[in-house]
């Protein structure tokens, strides 16, 4: 669930928060909406998006990070469902007009990761791995109808932890420059898993903080010099 607070600060509007939902601070996320500054004629404000219960959960679930030591990494199906999920791949690439074979990388869980090996997988990652997210939500719209408790995650030539160091380098890259410049920057826009990276990343790191912004799935995180 999510709404929406004002204050004349961003702490007075997540205090606002705190007393009327009831929740403890760690309990929900923070999106600032809009800052609106200090004028002659107006008081300044902000207005925040706070993220809880089912809304928090799936992007905390999206983030979390796969621990190899409860990895289950027998690539053979174990089920009738896991089967039935890579033969469904099997048969999407081809229809796509490319070879493939895929194989189970790891088992956490619930979860499944899923590698494809072919000769076009730079085509089956695309642009900016879209293509791969693409064929991520049909597997789990497939996976979904087999076992509703089943979640898939779909990789190919390792592109998604290449594509997490690449996202972390260029946070930790724009807070050098960000703190040596005292000028916030905006970064691409991003999906609430790579929000979260660079959040992650960047909540150590000496004078700098990070916001995101915008609306829908793919926002952007501003990063900003600290008490600016």
């Amino acid at each position: 669930m999510q709404n929406e607070f004002e204050g004349r600060t961003e702490q007075e509007a997540i205090d606002k928060a705190i007393r009327e939902l009831g929740l403890d601070r760690d309990a929900f996320d923070v999106e600032i909406v809009e800052r609106e500054k200090k004028g002659l004629f107006r008081k300044g404000s902000v207005r925040i998006r706070v993220y809880y219960g089912d809304d928090r959960a799936s992007d905390e679930e999206a983030a979390e990070e796969e621990s190899s030591s409860c990895m289950d990494r027998n690539p053979d199906p174990q089920n009738d469902s896991e089967r039935k999920i890579l033969e469904f791949l099997d048969t999407l690439i081809m229809k796509m007009g490319y070879s493939g074979k895929s194989s189970i990388s790891f088992r956490r869980d619930s979860k499944i990761g899923i590698n494809i090996e072919s000769e076009d997988s730079s085509i089956i990652i695309g642009r900016k791995g879209k293509n791969l997210d693409a064929i991520q939500l049909i597997a789990n719209v497939y996976a979904g109808n087999l076992d509703p408790d089943i979640k898939v995650v779909i990789d190919s030539e390792n592109y998604r932890m290449r594509h997490e160091e690449q996202i972390i380098r260029n946070a930790y890259r724009t807070a050098e420059q960000v703190r040596r410049t005292g000028r916030s920057k905006l970064l691409d826009p991003m999906n609430p898993f790579e929000r979260r990276l660079v959040h992650t990343a960047l909540n150590d790191f000496d004078g700098v903080e990070t916001k995101s912004e915008g609306d829908g799935l793919y926002k952007q995180v501003r990063i900003l010099p600290r008490n600016s």
